[in-house]
Parts: structure tokens; sequence; C-alpha cells
């Protein structure tokens, strides 16, 4: 039986190119867009892709509805964490919630897909090499009261994703939770002068995603091009983790560990 895999943000970039490789291994992969227009050209990019859901991870209302729509597919082997905007994001209006929109489509949005999804057998969360530059401040998360700076937003942003990657490989033993650090490639978020080779961005992903080599199948670590690199200390500190995870239910409504973690009426209930 064909292996089924859900990519978030798989419209274009690394996404896309990791759930065509998926694809091209016989995999069964459900992929997302942002909006109804970007959906109708992934269609047409990926025309043997399972199914095309779409939500706005900047809205916590589309993102509980996200979940809801994987859930009523079936659970996956894997999912990939792949959807997220860059280190040139502008300050922008904060979102329907009041959540700064970087913290809310890199962050708050995989925390809730995790939470309320059905719990597969691989969970893998998009990185950065600028994770170490990131702040393990939880202070002001939202960017409420400090001058805003696209870098360190994005580094902060991918130091949590990493910290709560390794979170969930400590309390979840039955999952295999991984992060990885794609390199900085030419992607629309990377820009065009990026250094890395963008052939091997989406290869661990895919890997990680589908393999059964020894290799694949171990627990919290950050790779890059399939080999473990050292993880920033904050991401590796249970204490930080423990206060992340606190930020995150009080932000979001969600508990990570809920006893049924449905999206029907009761996780609406955590919401309001």
């Amino acid at each position: 039986m064909a292996q089924r895999v859900f990519v978030s943000g798989s419209s274009d970039g690394l996404g896309l190119a990791t759930a065509r490789a998926l694809i091209d291994e016989g995999a069964e992969v459900v992929v997302h867009a942002r909006s109804q227009a970007r959906a109708a050209g992934l269609r047409e990019a990926l025309p043997d892709a399972a199914d095309v859901l779409v939500a706005d991870l900047a809205s916590r209302e589309q993102t509980f509805a996200l979940a809801e729509q994987a859930n009523a597919l079936g659970r996956f082997d894997a999912v990939i964490h792949n959807a997220g905007v860059g280190f040139r994001e502008p300050r922008r209006v904060p979102t329907p919630e009041g959540h700064a929109h970087v913290l809310a489509v890199n962050v708050l949005a995989p925390y809730i897909l995790t939470a309320l999804m059905h719990r597969p057998d691989r969970l893998v969360y998009l990185s950065s090499g600028m994770h170490s530059w990131g702040d393990p401040d939880l202070g002001d998360v939202d960017w409420l009261t400090r001058r805003w700076d696209g870098a360190q937003a994005y580094s902060d942003s991918k130091l949590l994703d990493t910290a709560l990657c390794f979170a969930l490989a400590r309390r979840w033993p039955e999952v295999i939770c991984n992060s990885v650090s794609p390199g900085w490639v030419a992607t629309k978020m990377g820009g065009a002068g990026a250094p890395d080779d963008l052939a091997l961005a989406h290869v661990t992903q895919v890997w990680l995603a589908l393999s059964d080599a020894a290799a694949a199948m171990r627990t919290g670590r950050l790779l890059k091009h399939q080999e473990e690199i050292a993880a920033a200390p904050a991401a590796r500190d249970e204490a930080f983790q423990e206060s992340l995870l606190s930020t995150l239910t009080e932000l979001t409504g969600v508990v990570l560990d809920g006893a049924e973690r449905s999206v029907g009426e009761d996780a609406w209930r955590l919401s309001a």
C-alpha cells in the first residue's frame, strides 16, 4: 500500500518539489494551497496528487478547518510542515487573531495542525540555518513592543519550529519527529542569489517521509542533506520546550496532548 503523505504549502518552491518527488516515488500525496487560485495552479502542476486542500494558515479559523479536512481523508503516514514565510517578510497588519503574520504561519499553524490532525507515524518540520540566530525570549513573540526586524522574526520562528519538533520527539516516542534545514536556496523565499543547491533542498524531506533506512528512522534531529547538524542550544533545552508549548497553548487555545484531539465542536470550544 502506498504511503500517505500530507505536505503543507505545496503550491510552489520546496513544497511543490517535495510533493512532486513523493508522487514520483509512488506515495499518495495530499497537497495544500493558501487560496483557491493557487490551488487551481497546483492541480495543474500536480495532476496526480490525491487531493488539494485550501486554507490560509495566517487564519486560525482556516487552519482549524484544514485540520478537519485532512482528518476527513483519514490518517497520514507522514506530515511535512513545509508552509512558511521568509526573512524578507515586511511588517504586516496582524492576523485576525492579532498575531504577527510570520508567527502565525511559521509556528502557530504547524502547532495547531500537529495537535488536531490524526497523529501520523512521521512528522517533518522545516527549519533553517537561521534558527541559530533566534531569540529564545518568549515574552514578545508577536512583536507587539519590539521594533520590527523581518530577519529576526524569521529566525525566531525557525528556532521555535525546531524546539517544537524536539519537544514532540521527546513527548511522542512512537512518532518519528525531525526538522530539516534545506539550505539557502533560490526560491521566492531565498532569493535569486542563494548559494546552496536547489536540487537537493527537498531530498531530505522526502527521505524522512518514506525511507525505511535506519538513518531515516531516528527521531529528534535537525538534518541538512540527510546528515544531522547541530541545533541551537535553546532548541534542545527541555525547560524552553515546555515554556514554548505553554505559550503556544495560550496563543492558540489548543492543547497539544488532548485526549482525542478532534476538530469538531470541542476543538472550536478550545479556541473560543
